[in-house]
């Protein structure tokens, strides 16, 4: 039996016997030569677009208006006014402060594939002619975790704002603290909330969009204090996974627990936005809020 199993394998391989039609029509279609980032596939709703109706839809699926993810370059083009963002600490990169194996060459290779030093981008910029200071998480660097640069440039965002008294818009998308840098991510926690808080303590607006998905320390942290707080339809928005909560209080959750509609409706959010609807939606709610102009001259 098994020297017919074998001779049968062998004849495959060697292409001595015809394949059968299904699996010659099987055959056939793997070999379909579709080229390489002509269509989108929904992940969602299953359905096909062409890849240039989807990118000019904002990554958007037409059907099902998923919001896909997007790179902090991409996010900064759709949302501020062109050519007015200015960076800051571009250089700045994390060290390896509890020696975590394989950690620095991770970093190297990402830095290389995405362009980015670390997983958000900072700066100034103009929001049809409203100057704020705007903080991009971007999830393809080690899904946005924030590790010491991360946290420190957020604080050093936040502290400038304060300094200058100018509005923070942060979007944030991140897996929670970054578990190579160990109690040193856990600390940026702390540290960027105090620097919101001070920001706060100021009488300036500090607006948090969440993107998908935003999660773990980010949101217990920076993401969770905002005056106002956005998100995207359908994002993902926790601190620990649905079986870790599940398995402590021995409960099944909703299904749609932790989207961003279960999320409102309970009052963690304040307002779902669509993206295409999101630059206008901020540019009008930094007027409502815009700071009276300082006295200046003799009264």
């Amino acid at each position: 039996m098994l020297e017919d199993l074998f001779s049968v394998v062998k004849e495959r391989f060697n292409g001595e016997k015809p394949l059968d039609e299904k699996t010659e029509k099987t055959e056939k279609t793997k070999k379909t030569d579709i080229p390489k980032g002509l269509l989108f596939k929904c992940p969602r709703c299953r359905n096909v677009t062409f890849e240039e109706d989807f990118q000019k839809n904002g990554k958007v699926c037409p059907h099902c208006n998923y919001h896909s993810r997007l790179t902090a370059r991409e996010r900064l083009d759709i949302t501020v006014d062109k050519g007015s963002f200015e960076e800051f600490d571009k250089d700045m990169i994390s060290k390896n402060p509890i020696d975590f194996p394989g950690y620095e060459e991770k970093q190297q290779a990402l830095r290389e594939k995405t362009g980015l030093k670390d997983a958000v981008l900072t700066g100034t910029a103009l929001i049809r002619g409203e100057k704020i200071v705007i903080i991009v998480m971007d999830s393809n660097f080690m899904m946005a975790s924030m590790g010491s640069v991360v946290g420190e440039k957020i604080t050093r965002a936040i502290e400038y704002a304060t300094a200058n008294r100018l509005p923070v818009i942060a979007f944030t998308a991140s897996g929670g603290a970054r578990m190579q840098e160990g109690i040193v991510s856990l600390m940026q926690m702390a540290k960027t909330s105090g620097a919101v808080a001070r920001h706060n303590e100021a009488g300036l607006l500090y607006i948090a969009v969440m993107t998908d998905p935003t999660t773990g320390g980010v949101t217990a942290s920076f993401a969770s204090l905002g005056d106002i707080i956005i998100a995207e339809p359908k994002v993902l928005i926790g601190f620990a996974g649905r079986r870790v909560i599940e398995g402590t209080i021995r409960q099944k959750l909703p299904d749609d627990f932790q989207s961003a509609e279960f999320m409102l409706e309970n009052g963690f959010v304040d307002m779902i936005v669509e993206r295409k609807k999101m630059r206008r939606v901020i540019a009008h709610l930094l007027k409502l809020h815009k700071q009276p102009e300082e006295v200046t001259g003799n009264e």
